[in-house]
């Protein structure tokens, strides 16, 4: 694949909404949990994060719904962004492969 890796926060935004529909707040709790804690988006950096997926079409809005006087977005993974999804996914295992490769055979690469 020529296309460069995807970043990590993008990378997390799509897996959390892989299986299910979320609005934000339950989309930072649920990459929390992915990641055991190491990634909690910051607001500003999630909502950025999920804007720029949205204009990507990489994610949609399943609906909006007020609670508590507050719109709130409920969003959902879009047909492209599991493609995406996908492909990442087999981006990141053929490199994950290539460093068990490497290190299976001592990870030290032949000095010539």
């Amino acid at each position: 694949m020529s296309e460069r890796g995807m970043q990590e926060l993008a990378l997390l935004l799509l897996t959390a909404l892989a299986d299910a529909p979320r609005h934000g707040y339950a989309v930072a709790q649920e990459v929390k949990a992915i990641t055991d804690g190491r990634v909690v988006p910051r607001t500003g950096a999630l909502y950025g994060a999920l804007d720029r997926l949205l204009a990507e079409g990489l994610i949609q809005v399943e609906r909006e719904e007020v609670v508590g006087g507050r719109a709130r977005r409920i969003f959902a993974l879009a047909p492209a962004g599991r493609e995406r999804l996908e492909a990442e996914a087999e981006r990141l295992a053929a490199t994950a492969r290539e460093v068990r490769r490497r290190l299976g055979s001592g990870g030290a690469a032949a000095l010539t």
